[in-house]
């Protein structure tokens, strides 16, 4: 891997040039990625639109990631690290006012710390939800309120971390008789796989990976 810097100036020019401008109109990426032979995504299920925030977190002298734990009650995807956000509701005007409104409910991060920078590419989940990831720069200082019913805890991993590529599994679980194939990465007591860590491996394609 390149000697990158993951300051704040680094990771600006990166996303100038690297990122999408617009929101996708099409997707790219999906949690069938890894299983070209054992799809799991019904192609004939209704996709529903989502948003979800890749916040990146100022910090000096590098940047980190946050990220949620979601509560272990929850009807799906309980106790998984996610990104905050959710469904596009029929009130929010796009993807981008659809991931402020949810990190907002979800974690209690105001949208005044909070610059949008692009997007990463659709990411089609085997849920069918499809989601826009906006990533987008924090500032410092922010003060968390975490939704009590939806989100366990909050909190940080460097980008350094999550952007090198010794840190990117590749983990299996059996699904229908079969071994289902996902990215992870694992964090000390953070479990960060899935749709999640697909994403991250979209940020890494898209802004840190040799061409």
């Amino acid at each position: 891997m390149e000697d990158f810097s993951f300051d704040e100036a680094e990771f600006r020019q990166r996303a100038a040039t690297r990122l999408l401008h617009e929101p996708p109109k099409s997707v790219a990426r999906s949690d069938d990625d890894l299983n070209p032979e054992l799809r799991a995504i019904d192609p004939l299920k209704s996709r529903r639109a989502a948003a979800v925030l890749v916040p990146i977190v100022l910090h000096e002298p590098e940047l980190t990631v946050l990220l949620t734990q979601r509560t272990e009650h929850l009807s799906s995807h309980a106790g998984q690290v996610a990104f905050p956000g959710g469904k596009i509701d029929q009130g929010d005007k796009d993807a981008l006012a659809a991931a402020l409104r949810e990190t907002r409910e979800e974690t209690g991060l105001e949208q005044s710390y909070i610059e949008p920078v692009g997007f990463l590419d659709a990411y089609l989940t085997r849920t069918s939800f499809e989601v826009v990831p906006v990533v987008a720069l924090v500032k410092p200082g922010f003060v968390l309120a975490p939704h009590e019913g939806e989100v366990a805890s909050v909190f940080e991993v460097p980008l350094r971390f999550l952007m090198s590529r010794e840190n990117h599994a590749r983990h299996s679980r059996e699904w229908q008789g079969k071994q289902r194939y996902f990215y992870a990465m694992p964090y000390g007591e953070r479990y960060i796989w899935g749709a999640t860590a697909g994403m991250i491996m979209n940020l890494y394609d898209r802004l840190y990976r040799a061409p």
